[in-house]
């Protein structure tokens, strides 16, 4: 089993308080390999490549890690991505996270979206869910928003889905947006579309929107910098949600490696209504970095035992965590 390092204990919660995590676990799917299930690793390319024989000694190492983060977190709410499906996100839960000991999520959600390999985003609760909604299918249309021309009218916003659902007092909105490439141009188009439709659902939800209680979770997939005008989630951050993350120094708003070029971005969102940042003016977003690879050097923290140089690992995301006290 794998140890915590003492050094990174999360915060203690001295009174009631809510904690919420969101998670990109990395292409995580249950596969039946010679007869018996086994997850994938934290790895990009889908498909179990036999030539990699490291895949079947590192896959569940990747895991034992994720879980790991995930044990470290021990959040009430668990928003992931990157999640295959049900089946996947019940196996993990069972032989993963309650198999070690750690309290289960008796509430736990997995729908179906449009990611074209199959990857959902997801949601784990120990608290009362209620409203629980995909919107994966939703258009352009349907929402009064107008199409990119390129676009069908009737093709669904989401590259993935944005599930909302209510979680005492809050309305969490769970996102996986589209990545920055092949194409940056077209992406930055699906993103501020996948943006716009989010603010839109939240403002037929709410007839003061301001007003209410609601956070927005999940990889967004934004850049850490942007060459255009301005950021393809602005019609989120441009006064209609708070950002958290921003209540770190800049230099410190980083949940994500690309080993490829050296680059360090913070795709992982936690965007907030303005009542809940009035709210909870002190709960700053923490980050579990100790499941990334060796090769992110920026993080100069401890490892969890057994993280390698670039596999094992949790993820090549950071988990991103918030206490908010007094619920």
């Amino acid at each position: 089993m794998l140890r915590t390092p003492v050094c990174s204990v999360a915060p203690n919660r001295r009174r009631r308080t809510m904690r919420i995590a969101t998670f990109n676990v990395q292409n995580m799917r249950l596969r039946q390999v010679a007869g018996h299930p086994r997850l994938s690793g934290a790895k990009d390319h889908d498909a179990i490549n036999e030539d990699i024989r490291d895949d079947f000694v590192l896959d569940p190492i990747d895991r034992l890690l994720t879980a790991a983060v995930l044990r470290r977190a021990d959040a009430d709410v668990v928003a992931l991505q990157e999640v295959y499906d049900k089946e996947t996100l019940d196996y993990f839960h069972e032989n993963y996270l309650v198999a070690r000991g750690m309290r289960p999520y008796e509430q736990r959600i997995c729908l179906p979206g449009n990611d074209g390999r199959g990857y959902d985003v997801a949601l784990m609760s120990r608290v009362e869910l209620s409203d629980v909604i995909s919107h994966a299918g939703v258009t352009a249309g349907e929402l009064g928003i107008g199409n990119p021309p390129q676009r069908d009218e009737n093709e669904p916003i989401f590259r993935r889905d944005c599930l909302s659902a209510r979680v005492g007092p809050l309305t969490l909105y769970i996102c996986h947006f589209k990545a920055p490439y092949p194409d940056p141009d077209d992406a930055w188009s699906a993103r501020r579309l996948e943006a716009l439709a989010v603010r839109r659902l939240i403002e037929r939800q709410f007839s003061d929107p301001a007003a209410a209680m609601w956070i927005i979770l999940g990889d967004l997939n934004e850049p850490l910098y942007e060459t255009r005008r301005e950021r393809a989630i602005a019609p989120l951050t441009d006064g209609f949600a708070v950002d958290l993350v921003k209540r770190h120094p800049t230099g410190r708003q980083w949940s994500y490696h690309l080993r490829d070029n050296d680059s360090y971005s913070r795709p992982d969102a936690m965007l907030a209504s303005p009542a809940l940042a009035r709210a909870w003016p002190d709960a700053v977003p923490y980050y579990l970095r100790e499941g990334l690879s060796r090769n992110a050097r920026r993080y100069t923290g401890q490892r969890l035992p057994g993280v390698g140089e670039e596999r094992p690992h949790a993820s090549d995301h950071a988990a991103l965590v918030i206490d908010l006290a007094g619920i």
